[in-house]
């Protein structure tokens, strides 16, 4: 009977070992698979520093697969501490099912501007629920000793835009690198980057979205008329070519110029290309600038994690300005969306964020709320763009496609 009461007591010991061992046990889920070795070589070290007990585990799932995988594991409740969040409708609607806890008012939070917020509230601004850590920008990449030979500018207006692409075209090298192969930068790289400069960036994104105005409408239809001018620049069977092939041939010297988003500034980075950036061309000299500054991911909090004090611990740690500076000189390419003041090392990365300084930041035109319905505009954005910039369909059959999906399901204000 003694020998039992110890097995039964020595049982007990062990369980609350065990369970203290784990009370300080996050894990962090992730679609970032590539950045796996800068949380767990820096990041993480960094938070432990000023809280030593605290163990954690970045876990994260390949991109593709992340929205089902988590989704699986948030419903079977076996799902990390912290989830890392896509901006807008995926993330709203994990709320909605009661995944993701409400941060309103929590440490760090009040670091972030009411902007940054957006892409991770409810549609009334009540509630948030991920706290904002970055955004990415759009705009172009030059290869400066193109520039340089051809005693070139980085373009300032449109007209410029064409003046310099007619110079790289007569001296035989591609003036513009792109491709419609994988439609996605037709549309997240080309039209939501140079649109905003029509559309007068959040003006025209809210009145969408409020039904004041339609994308048949001409600031808009503008952003479609100049893509279309860009076909005898582009390289030669560029309908074919892929993000990767567009890529290499920035990469390799032989074209001038690609629209780009700031994550891309890594990879070119590690190709040894010199290169510099421009924001988007503005109509005429003097007109006001807008930049595709859009918030990219987020994190939030389990509402089933069993150790909520040390999750919300290291919310507030990325909500700090050690967090800010670290992930955005470490990331290249992903800029924090806080109020901090960061000193941005890379020199390509600081021209972007300098942007924010003289142009009017907004996001993708149909991130928030536009895309809800069927014909889903994100799917139909892709077709078209590529088709606009493919010369097979013209700037006004554009916008009466997307105009017309969208009136088949949004009705503004209900």
């Amino acid at each position: 009977m003694k020998q039992l009461r110890l097995t039964q007591g020595a049982l007990i010991a062990a369980m609350l070992a065990a369970g203290a061992a784990q009370a300080g046990t996050l894990t962090i889920e992730s679609w970032r698979v590539d950045d796996k070795a800068l949380w767990e070589d820096v990041l993480i070290p960094a938070f432990q520093k000023s809280n030593p007990g605290v163990q954690i585990k970045f876990s994260p799932t390949a991109p593709t697969e992340y929205d089902s995988a988590l989704q699986a594991r948030l419903t079977g409740g076996t799902a990390g501490d912290l989830i890392t969040c896509r901006p807008f409708d995926k993330s709203l609607d994990l709320f909605k099912k009661g995944y993701l806890e409400k941060l309103d008012g929590k440490g760090g939070m009040q670091n972030f501007p009411a902007s940054a917020k957006v892409a991770w509230q409810s549609d009334d601004g009540k509630d948030t629920f991920c706290m904002p850590m970055a955004s990415v920008i759009h705009g172009f990449f030059y290869n400066k000793k193109i520039f340089k030979d051809l005693n070139l500018q980085p373009p300032k207006t449109v007209a410029d835009f064409y003046k310099v692409a007619e110079a790289v075209k007569k001296a035989g090298k591609t003036p513009i690198a792109l491709g419609t192969a994988d439609q996605w930068e037709s549309s997240q790289i080309v039209f939501t980057g140079i649109g905003p400069n029509y559309w007068k960036g959040e003006e025209g994104r809210k009145a969408l979205i409020a039904g004041k105005a339609k994308f048949t409408d001409p600031q808009y239809v503008a952003a479609w008329e100049e893509m279309a001018k860009w076909g005898p620049y582009l390289a030669k069977g560029y309908s074919s070519q892929t993000y990767g092939d567009t890529q290499n041939l920035f990469a390799s010297g032989r074209a001038a110029m690609v629209p780009a988003g700031s994550w891309d500034i890594g990879y070119y980075n590690q190709q040894g290309v010199d290169f510099g950036a421009f924001p988007p061309p503005v109509q005429k000299a003097g007109d006001k600038c807008y930049i595709s500054d859009h918030t990219d991911l987020g994190i939030g909090v389990n509402p089933k994690s069993k150790n909520k004090g040390d999750a919300y611990k290291f919310l507030q740690w990325v909500g700090s300005q050690e967090f800010a500076d670290l992930y955005t000189n470490k990331v290249t390419g992903f800029f924090s969306l806080s109020n901090h003041l960061i000193a941005v090392k890379d020199p390509v990365a600081k021209s972007m964020i300098d942007w924010r300084k003289s142009c009017g930041s907004t996001i993708r035109l149909n991130a928030q709320i536009l895309n809800r319905g069927e014909p889903n505009m994100e799917t139909e954005l892709w077709t078209v763009n590529s088709a606009v910039l493919n010369g097979k369909m013209t700037p006004k059959a554009a916008a009466e496609r997307i105009q017309g999906g969208l009136t088949k399901w949004y009705k503004p204000g209900k």
